[in-house]
């Protein structure tokens, strides 16, 4: 892999792993189009590394405090918000990583790598987003948040696991206002519910890593790229809302399938 392609699918991934659209389509399909080698699984995860650095430091205080709290409602039996919400993404990390597991074997089987799946997951799904996001009201924030909304939101990233192209970030964001989340919220939770999961990956693949100009760069540019994205949704949804996502999810899935069908 040249530096050229690792930095043009750093920025990929840090541009469609935070945002409602799915990385895992984008870095099957642009290799695909543009007729690239295939992205090895560990290069994957490198890049997975560049967004996970971006969560963590952009959200390095809430962390720090989501510990503490978490530590002193066990310890100190001192109940916070912080507490509670540590405790929540806990609980909906640890079966949303089992199902991931299974379900990532799963989907392997299943689709063999081809992008006609891919493409239907993108359209679907941005219809869905569309609908949901339209329809649903805005009736709880972040504070606010129950425990059964904080485990169905956590529990759906598995079907991202399962179908390349539905999108961790796009499922849990979906849920969450189906669930009378309101939209910001609906983001933050989803970053703070990817970190330990892109974590726990790229932990389980270190060992698979190859340190090297390219690596360097595309989590670099993963990285960069995905602060930057973080904070740009983050102050879009305080106003906006995630029909432009939906759209482009529609148009991005059927250009896959017209150009399945013309080669």
């Amino acid at each position: 892999m040249s530096n050229l392609q690792a930095l043009i699918l750093g920025i990929v991934q840090g541009l469609t792993e935070l945002l409602p659209v799915s990385s895992s389509a984008h870095l099957a399909v642009f290799p695909w189009i543009f007729k690239w080698s295939q992205i090895p699984e560990s290069f994957d995860i490198a890049l997975h590394f560049g967004t996970l650095l971006a969560i963590s430091l952009f959200f390095i205080k809430d962390w720090i405090l989501l510990i503490k709290g978490g530590f002193n409602q066990v310890v100190k039996k001192e109940k916070s918000l912080e507490g509670k919400m540590f405790w929540y993404l806990v609980l909906a990390t640890i079966p949303a990583g089992i199902l991931s597991l299974i379900l990532d074997k799963l989907s392997d089987t299943v689709l063999g790598g081809s992008m006609v799946p891919i493409a239907i997951a993108l359209i679907v799904m941005g219809i869905v987003l569309y609908i949901v996001d339209k329809t649903a009201k805005s009736d709880t924030n972040y504070e606010n948040m129950t425990l059964t909304q904080a485990l169905l939101i956590g529990i759906s990233q598995a079907i991202a696991a399962a179908f390349p192209g539905v999108s961790r970030s796009g499922i849990t964001m979906t849920v969450a206002r189906a669930l009378g989340v309101d939209r910001e919220s609906a983001a933050k939770y989803s970053f703070l519910l990817s970190t330990p999961i892109i974590l726990a990956a790229v932990i389980f693949s270190l060992d698979a890593f190859e340190f090297s100009l390219a690596f360097v760069v595309g989590v670099l540019a993963s990285f960069v790229v995905g602060i930057v994205v973080i904070k740009f949704l983050l102050d879009y949804l305080k106003k906006g809302s995630f029909k432009g996502f939906a759209i482009y999810r529609v148009i991005f899935g059927i250009i896959i399938l017209v150009l399945t069908f013309v080669r």
